[in-house]
């Protein structure tokens, strides 16, 4: 039922679930086995069942968190619930007084579950917390029964970092929109908010762009070992786009520039400066590729496809890359940095860059994303940027888990769930703390990486526990606690036909 005409129906219902002559439930400290973690868990005795009698209401701006919960419902039961009955309901209720558009409230009594939060944004992650309440089987539709029982419950949760982020490199190799929106159903329930595409490299342009078309017929083939090519069409894009922002996440594009550009170089000779096209690549090296900085040509080539990106990107958000720039002279990589800053600018987009434009001229507005150096993201902290933390040795989800394991590399050492986990953003690196900080991201590099099986292997559950990193408090994130919920949580994983890795942790 949607509540359009007026509030009031809405006020009348949480009235009727608050109502006097009901039974006093002590609600206690506790924790459940979520992740991430909430911020706040009460536990009472009893139960609050959900069957076919179950009357589902909501306000009509929280229709959309609404429908998925009502759809996994149905998934798991078997069957769809009439909203018939009037003393037993689950209740999305908007309330505007809340602080942070991604909090949520969550509620159950004996007789109803009341969803509140101040937008569709937070009542979509108060979904997602449901999800691991109810069985793991619920998510194949193997539960089995046409009735489920939830414990009494009062959680309140909001995030630790605005910025939670996930980067695909569909640039190495190249995952089709049907393989996004797959990847896109998977982090969402991890509360992640950001997908960053790395959508161009040496080995492929994967990104329509109509004032250079060469980008993507020819750019467009390549591919490390030229195993899996292709690209999206602007359409494509716009559908991927859509699809994430019905899960609350937003497309971050990046155009890696200066370096990382022999794609585009091999599509238009007139962008190197001595106008000869490059053969394309299909190797792993890095470092070896530069746009002619000196160039006119090159700001129209920069313009253009900033503006046709721009133009399709409902998010704030443009990456710009920036690393790795070797064969670029440092004073004409400051001034690229700073001419594609001012023209992302012009488009109404704020730009993100990798740690190395901490060598342009920078201001507090900056976005820098720490991956590597040191020196760099304590130079961006100094000058007021905000910094989103990637640390290679910790998050970097191409880092093989171990010696055995047979994808990835190791150029940043190995990395195993713990690692990925056991780290603090607040204290990593001296003077990079509290408001410095915008978030998280884990990065997936596609060296090694051809299929979704692939993807799906090198990244869970590894981008679990970077989940709960970027949206728990700090006080209650604990790596012994958080190792019991995960063994608990692989069983959902299962029934998600998720490829995970299977870690000796698991069977302690």
């Amino acid at each position: 039922m949607i509540l359009s005409k007026t509030k009031v129906l809405i006020i009348i219902m949480i009235a009727l679930i608050s109502c006097s002559n009901k039974e006093i439930i002590d609600y206690k400290s506790t924790t459940i086995d979520v992740i991430p973690i909430p911020n706040k868990v009460m536990k009472a005795a009893g139960f609050f069942e959900i069957n076919k009698k179950t009357s589902l209401v909501f306000d009509r701006s929280l229709k959309n968190s609404a429908g998925f919960f009502k759809q996994y419902l149905t998934k798991g039961l078997g069957i769809e619930i009439s909203g018939k009955s009037k003393n037993y309901s689950i209740v999305f209720s908007l309330d505007t007084a809340m602080v942070g558009i991604e909090s949520y409230r969550i509620t159950i009594d004996k007789e109803s579950l009341l969803i509140e939060s101040p937008s569709d944004i937070g009542a979509f992650y108060a979904v997602q917390t449901l999800r691991q309440l109810l069985p793991p089987s619920f998510e194949n539709g193997t539960y089995g029964k046409d009735k489920v029982r939830l414990d009494l419950l009062k959680i309140e949760d909001s995030p630790r970092y605005e910025y939670r982020g996930f980067m695909l490199d569909v640039a190495r190799h190249f995952f089709n929109a049907d393989e996004v929106k797959h990847v896109i159903d998977l982090i969402s329930a991890y509360k992640i908010n950001k997908l960053h595409l790395h959508l161009t490299d040496d080995q492929g342009w994967r990104i329509e762009i109509k004032s250079w078309p060469n980008l993507t017929e020819s750019g467009s083939r390549s591919s490390v070992n030229n195993e899996k090519g292709g690209f999206y069409t602007q359409k494509d894009y716009l559908e991927i786009q859509a699809y994430a922002l019905k899960k609350h996440i937003t497309i971050i594009p990046e155009i890696d520039m200066p370096g990382h550009i022999n794609a585009a170089l091999a599509s238009y000779p007139e962008l190197n400066c001595d106008n000869k096209a490059r053969e394309p690549y299909s190797g792993i090296k890095v470092g070896f590729s530069s746009l002619c900085i000196k160039n006119d040509v090159t700001y129209k080539f920069v313009d253009d496809v900033i503006r046709e990106l721009s133009s399709m990107t409902t998010g704030n958000y443009i990456h710009i890359g920036g690393d790795e720039s070797r064969k670029t002279d440092k004073d004409d990589y400051i001034n690229f940095i700073n001419k594609t800053r001012e023209i992302v600018e012009s488009y109404g987009k704020e730009p993100i860059g990798w740690d190395e434009i901490v060598d342009a001229d920078i201001e507090s507005n900056a976005i820098v994303q720490f991956w590597g150096k040191v020196k760099n993201v304590k130079l961006a902290s100094q000058k007021g940027a905000k910094i989103i933390m990637s640390p290679s040795d910790k998050i970097y989800l191409d880092i093989k888990y171990n010696d055995s394991t047979k994808l990835g590399l190791t150029w940043a050492g190995l990395n195993d769930i713990k690692d990925a986990y056991n780290w603090k953003p607040d204290s990593l690196i001296e003077g990079v703390s509290g408001n410095n900080i915008l978030g998280v991201e884990a990065p997936l590099w596609t060296e090694t990486i051809v299929t979704p099986n692939d993807l799906e292997y090198m990244v869970f559950p590894r981008l679990i526990g970077v989940s709960e990193i970027a949206w728990s408090k700090e006080e209650n994130l604990n790596w012994k606690n958080y190792k019991e919920r995960l063994k608990k949580h692989t069983l959902r994983l299962d029934n998600l036909n998720i490829n995970y890795y299977k870690s000796e942790y698991f069977n302690r």
